[in-house]
C-alpha cells in the first residue's frame, strides 16, 4: 500500500432516491462509491441538498455560543456610517471608526477599543464584528461586562451545566471576545478582580478582543488601563457621533428646556438701541459673538450679567441654530432642573439610570448650562457640577454657560469650577451689561429720567 493516498476521485453517490432529490431522495445521507482503502469507503456523507441547512445550523450553533442570537442584526450592512444629521467633522469620525471596525473583522489581531456615548453606535460595531467573524465561520463571544460576572457568579450554582474553572478557561481563551459596556459592572473588589483576570490573560497572550465603554480611560481602573493603553496591542477609537436614537435632535428630550425657548433666535434678539450708546453697543457686540461661536462652537462660551439682560435668549439661539441649522445636536438644561433630573435617577422607580442621565449631559455635543448659580448649593450639587465640567473641559466639548454671578463671586463658593471658566486658552467670558430688557422700552426711559 502506498505511503500516500491519491488524490479522491470524483464521488458517486449510491442510495435509495426520493421524489425531490435524485441522490439521496429525502434520506439526507448517501454512501460514496470509492475505491477499498479510500478515507471515505464505507462512510455515510451528506447529502450536497442537505449543505444550505446543515450550514443555517451551524451559524445558528455559533451565534447562540457566541451570545449573538438577539444581536444579528447588528451587522455592517445595517450600519449608517454617515450618522444621521452629523456636522462634517463628526461624520468623518463615525466613518473612521466603522472603517476600522470592519478591517479589524477581516483581521482580529490585537485589541479594538471603542469609546463613546450611549447610543454613538459603539455596540453595533462590536456586534458587527463578531457577526462578520461567526458568518466566516470562526466562534466570537459577545458578553455585556454586567453579564459576564453574572455568568461567571451562575458556575458556582450546584446546577450549573458548566463548572466556574471551565467557564472561566472559556472566557480567558476563547479565540474572539468581545465586551460590551466596561466600565457599567458592579465595582466590588471580586468584579475588579475577574475582569483584571480575563484581561491580563488575553494580553498577555495577544489574543484578540473588542472593548466597548462610554468612560474616559482617566476613569478605567488602573491595571485595566494600563493594558488597554497599551498602543503596542490596542487600537482606541473615540466616537464623537451622539445617541443615534436622538436623530441628533435633543429639543424633545426630558433634559432639554429649548421647548420653551423656540421663539428666542438671533434675528428676534432685541439690541435694545433706546439704551445708553456702551450698553447697546455691548449688547451687539453679544450678539456677534454668539452667532459667530454657533458657527463655529469650539470651547466654552460663558455669558454673564444681570436677570433679563438677554444672555438666556442668545444661549438659547444658539442652541436653535444648531438643531435647526447646522443640524448639531444640542443638549438646552436649565442648571437647577439639570440636578433634580440626576436626584430622581435614584427613585427605584425611574426607568431611567443615573449613569445614563449623567452621561447624556456630559457627553452632549453642544451644551448649554442655563442659569449656572440658582442651583441649591449643598455638596452633591457643587461635585456633580463639577464632574460635568471636568469632563467636558478635559474632553474639550462645546459649552454654553449663563449665569449671573461674576467669575469672582462663583470661585468663592467653587474655585474648582471657576478655575476651568478662567482658561482664557478654551473659555470665552462675556459680561452684558444691559438691565433686565423684560421692563420695556417705556418702562426703561422712565426709569432713566427718574
Amino acid at each position: 500500500m502506498p505511503d500516500e493516498l491519491p488524490p479522491p476521485p470524483p464521488v458517486r453517490f449510491s442510495g435509495p432516491g426520493k421524489p425531490d432529490c435524485p441522490i439521496c431522495q429525502g434520506m439526507g445521507y448517501v454512501r460514496a462509491e470509492v475505491p477499498v482503502g479510500h478515507p471515505q469507503f464505507g462512510k455515510m456523507l451528506v447529502c450536497p441538498c442537505r449543505q444550505v441547512d446543515i450550514a443555517r445550523q451551524r451559524l445558528e450553533r455559533l451565534r447562540r455560543l457566541s451570545n449573538l442570537e438577539a444581536l444579528a442584526h447588528y451587522t455592517f450592512e445595517l450600519f449608517a456610517p454617515e450618522g444621521h444629521g452629523l456636522p462634517p467633522d463628526k461624520r468623518i469620525n463615525l466613518r473612521m471608526a466603522y472603517e476600522r471596525a470592519r478591517a479589524y473583522a477581516d483581521h482580529p489581531e490585537g485589541w479594538l477599543v471603542l469609546q463613546g456615548g450611549y447610543g454613538c453606535g459603539k455596540t453595533h460595531l462590536a456586534a458587527a464584528v463578531a457577526n462578520a467573524r461567526v458568518e466566516l465561520g470562526y466562534p466570537a463571544l459577545f458578553l455585556n461586562v454586567p453579564d459576564l460576572l453574572d455568568y461567571l457568579r451562575a458556575s458556582f450554582s450546584p446546577s450549573a451545566e458548566m463548572d466556574y474553572a471551565e467557564r472561566f478557561e472559556m472566557i480567558c481563551h476563547c479565540e474572539l471576545l468581545i465586551l460590551d459596556d466596561l466600565g457599567t459592572e458592579s465595582s466590588t473588589p471580586w468584579a475588579h478582580e475577574k475582569l483584571f483576570q480575563i484581561l491580563s490573560t488575553r494580553y498577555v497572550h495577544r489574543l484578540p478582543t473588542v472593548i466597548t465603554t462610554n468612560h474616559t480611560l482617566e476613569e478605567i481602573d488602573g491595571r485595566l488601563r494600563s493594558r488597554i493603553a497599551d498602543p503596542d496591542v490596542s487600537q482606541i477609537i473615540l466616537i464623537a457621533a451622539p445617541d443615534y436614537r436622538q436623530s441628533g435632535v435633543y429639543q424633545d428630550h426630558e433634559l432639554s428646556s429649548l421647548t420653551w425657548h423656540l421663539d428666542q433666535t438671533f434675528e428676534s434678539f432685541d439690541t435694545r438701541p433706546d439704551l445708553p450708546r456702551e450698553t447697546h453697543e455691548n449688547l451687539k457686540r453679544a450678539l456677534t459673538l454668539a452667532r459667530a461661536y454657533a458657527a463655529n462652537p469650539e470651547g466654552w462660551l460663558i455669558l454673564t450679567g444681570a436677570c433679563g439682560c438677554g444672555k438666556t435668549h442668545l444661549a438659547a439661539a444658539i442652541a436653535n441654530h444648531a438643531q435647526g441649522v447646522s443640524g448639531r445636536a444640542a443638549l438646552f438644561v436649565f442648571v437647577p432642573d439639570l440636578l433634580d433630573h440626576l436626584r430622581a435617577t435614584f427613585n427605584p422607580q425611574s426607568a431611567v439610570s443615573y449613569d445614563t442621565r449623567f452621561d447624556e449631559v456630559r457627553s452632549a455635543p453642544l451644551l448649554i448650562l442655563d442659569d449656572l448659580g440658582t442651583e441649591s448649593a449643598t455638596p452633591w450639587a457643587r461635585e456633580k457640577l463639577y464632574q460635568v465640567f471636568n469632563h467636558r473641559y478635559n474632553a474639550k466639548l462645546p459649552t454654553v454657560i449663563t449665569m449671573a454671578r461674576t467669575l469672582e463671586d462663583l470661585s468663592k463658593i467653587d474655585p474648582r469650577m471657576a478655575a476651568r471658566m478662567a482658561d482664557v486658552s478654551r473659555c470665552t467670558v462675556f459680561a452684558i451689561e444691559a438691565p433686565d430688557y423684560r421692563g420695556g422700552p417705556a418702562t426703561r426711559r422712565k426709569k432713566r429720567r427718574s
